[in-house]
Parts: C-alpha cells; sequence; structure tokens
C-alpha cells in the first residue's frame, strides 16, 4: 500500500465510544480471567468474557494473517501512523491497514453485536485507542450534521479518553470498567488484550448495559 508520510499523529481531547455520558463515574477493575466465582463477576460479565476472549483469539489470527500473506508489514501494522481525514471533526484518520480491518474485522465485530441486544458495540482498538472500524450502526455516512456524525459515524478515531485509553493499554487478561450513566443505567465496558506475534497490539472492547446489579 503506498501512502504519503502522516501529517503527524493523533493529539485528541476525551472522547467516548457508545453512548456514554460525559459525566460518566468510571470504576475500573483488572482481574485474572481464570479468576474463582467469588471474583465480583456477575453471569453477565462472565458471558461477556467469554465473548471477548473469543473476540480477541478471531482478531489476532486475522492481523497474523495479513502480515503471513504480506497484505502489511509488521512494521506497519505496529507503526503509529494515522493519516488525518481533511475536514472530520473529531478527527478521523486512516493507516497502512484499516482497510485490511474494514474488509475483515467488521464481520467479526459484528458476530460479536449480535450475541446479545444488551451489548452497544465491539470493536478492536490498536493500543494507542485508535478504532480502525466501528459497527455498522455507528458507520453511517456522514451528513455534515456535527451533532448526527458524532452519534452516528464514530469510526477511524482514535479513542484516548480515560476509558479508552486504559482499555487499549491494558495487558491484564481483562479489564472491566463499570459506569453509571445520567439516567442511573449501569454500563460496562469490558476488554481483552490482543496480542500478535507474543507482541501487545492493542484490545477488543465490549459496550454492554448491565442487566444484574452486583
Amino acid at each position: 500500500m503506498n501512502r504519503k508520510l502522516p501529517v503527524g499523529y493523533a493529539l485528541l481531547g476525551a472522547a467516548c465510544i457508545g453512548l456514554l455520558s460525559a459525566g460518566a463515574r468510571a470504576e475500573a477493575q483488572s482481574r485474572s480471567a481464570s479468576a474463582p466465582p467469588n471474583d465480583g463477576l456477575t453471569p453477565q460479565d462472565r458471558e461477556m468474557l467469554a465473548l471477548a476472549n473469543d473476540f480477541a483469539a478471531r482478531c489476532a489470527e486475522t492481523l497474523e494473517r495479513w502480515m503471513t500473506r504480506r497484505e502489511v508489514t509488521p512494521e506497519r501494522l505496529f507503526a503509529s501512523l494515522y493519516y488525518p481525514i481533511p475536514a472530520t471533526d473529531p478527527p478521523k484518520f486512516t493507516t497502512d491497514w484499516d482497510r485490511l480491518s474494514d474488509r475483515d474485522i467488521l464481520p467479526i465485530e459484528e458476530a460479536v453485536l449480535a450475541k446479545s441486544p444488551t451489548i452497544v458495540f465491539a470493536v478492536l482498538v490498536d493500543r494507542h485507542g485508535y478504532l480502525p472500524t466501528h459497527n455498522q450502526r455507528y458507520s453511517l455516512p456522514l451528513t455534515g450534521n456535527p451533532a448526527t456524525d458524532l452519534v452516528n459515524n464514530r469510526t477511524k478515531r482514535i479513542f484516548d479518553d480515560r476509558t479508552g485509553a486504559a482499555a487499549a493499554k491494558n495487558e491484564a487478561p481483562y479489564l472491566l470498567q463499570r459506569y453509571q450513566r445520567d439516567t442511573g443505567e449501569i454500563m460496562a465496558d469490558l476488554s481483552v488484550p490482543v496480542m500478535v506475534r507474543g507482541q501487545h497490539w492493542g484490545a477488543v472492547r465490549i459496550g454492554y448495559r448491565a442487566v444484574e446489579i452486583r
């Protein structure tokens, strides 16, 4: 893939994936994936963790296949090269591999999303929080209306807010972050690291509405 050199790296302000309120309160929990039943996870959390582990494994296999087929080099896949997409606010970016993600990662994400009506989003991000391919429901065509596009076109952004950064950088077996929205609804973000050729590449994130309160 031939691209011009990037204009620069992404320097973004806070942003939230999904429909979380700006004033949400977060509680991060990082535990072993093989934790005992008294670890505080609900049956729903355990179901989501199983989905996330499979999700992460499928994404890792896909990224490794790209390199095996020489569709992208390891250097490019691990590089922090984000090419700005003109006239986007919040800023959006392409990379040397995001089209591969659009082709191969989207079907995996959509399959996870279809597993439960409580799932709000299921995405792959790199270790900097870059989200190359969001779910179809958040990748609608840009309209030029900022308020509409903020909700309906959230793909190809870097989510380096507190929650997004924690999920992307976490290397523990999983990270569960809970929020209480201004409606009183409990929202959860469960992430699992994605390892590629023995290196931490990023994470998968599953956001869901809690149906059980601990």
